[in-house]
Order: structure tokens, then C-alpha cells, then sequence
């Protein structure tokens, strides 16, 4: 049973704590961004590892490997939009329709082992991407459809919250 997509944009957190999971974005710097990364992905493993793994709370809420599988996904999505920004002068990104996303891989359905392995190597390959990112390069920009805009040190700091608030929403 697929869930009701997600309609809020989430830039606010790069202005102000979240009030779910305590993450605030806006005191992170640029330079953390790759530690937090990896630790993030190592958090993952006992999650993938539970006997519920596939359990939905509710109806409304994904389950811990549904989670972790977008997590994945967010993974990749943002390494090619930073290349994209690193790449190109003020890109617009394409859109990604995560809640699609979700029901044509079957989220639900894949195997807990390779997802753990695919989160590993997709969060070292976009740590590794963030450590390269030269500092004179920090304020090159993109955009998505909706008009939101990123410089590269936004971007990271909006993307860093999706895995910490994800593996929050699976660990309480």
C-alpha cells in the first residue's frame, strides 16, 4: 500500500531547528558535512539487521527498510546535483518525485543486505564528493523546479538533515 506522498518543502531547515528530530542544519559547517555522512551510514547497519525491518508503524509511515532505501536514493541524488553545480553555471535540477521513486523500485520489497550495501557505497562515494569540493567553489548555485535555490554549502546542509532525520524516524 503506497503512502500519501509529501507535499512541504523542507528548505526551512536550513533557518531553524527541526522540531522532530532536534537537527539544526544552519550550525553545521560545510567541512563536518562528510564525517556526518559516514557516521550516518554506519547507523544503518543494525537498522537494516532488525527482525522488523520490513514492519510499517502505521499505515501513514514508511518502514525502516523503506527508509533506508530512500536514504540510498538520496544519497546518489544529491552527489549528481552537486556535480551538476560543480559542473555547470546555476543548474536547474530535475525533479525527483521520491514518493514515485519509491513505489517503481518496490522499496518495500528489496533485500535488506544489498540495501545496507548500496547506502554504504553510495554514502562514501557523496562524502568523498563534499571533501573535494574546493572552498572558492562553496557559493556555486543550482535550483530546483520549485524555484528553491542552493548554493553548494546550502545544499549540503539541506541534504545532511534527510539521512539524520530518516534515521531518526526509525530509531524513535
Amino acid at each position: 500500500m503506497p503512502i500519501v506522498p509529501e507535499t512541504k518543502s523542507w528548505t526551512w531547515v536550513l533557518e531553524r531547528p527541526c522540531p522532530e528530530c532536534g537537527f539544526d542544519a544552519s550550525t553545521v559547517a560545510f567541512a563536518d558535512i562528510p564525517a556526518l555522512t559516514r557516521e550516518n551510514i554506519v547507523a544503518w547497519s543494525p537498522v537494516l539487521e532488525r527482525d522488523d525491518v520490513r514492519v510499517r508503524p502505521d499505515d501513514s509511515t514508511w518502514s525502516p527498510l523503506e527508509y533506508a532505501a530512500h536514504v540510498r536514493d538520496v544519497f546518489r541524488v544529491m552527489a549528481g546535483r552537486l556535480r551538476l553545480m560543480l559542473d555547470q553555471d546555476d543548474p536547474e535540477f530535475e525533479n525527483w518525485d521520491q514518493d514515485a521513486t519509491a513505489v517503481a523500485e518496490r522499496y518495500d520489497e528489496q533485500n535488506p543486505a544489498e540495501v545496507a550495501f548500496d547506502l554504504q557505497e553510495a554514502g562514501l562515494a557523496i562524502a568523498e564528493e563534499f571533501e573535494r569540493v574546493p572552498e572558492t567553489e562553496l557559493g556555486r548555485s543550482g535550483r530546483r523546479s520549485d524555484g528553491s535555490v542552493f548554493t553548494v554549502e546550502t545544499l549540503a546542509k539541506y541534504y545532511i538533515h534527510d539521512p539524520v532525520h530518516h534515521l531518526w524516524d526509525v530509531t524513535h
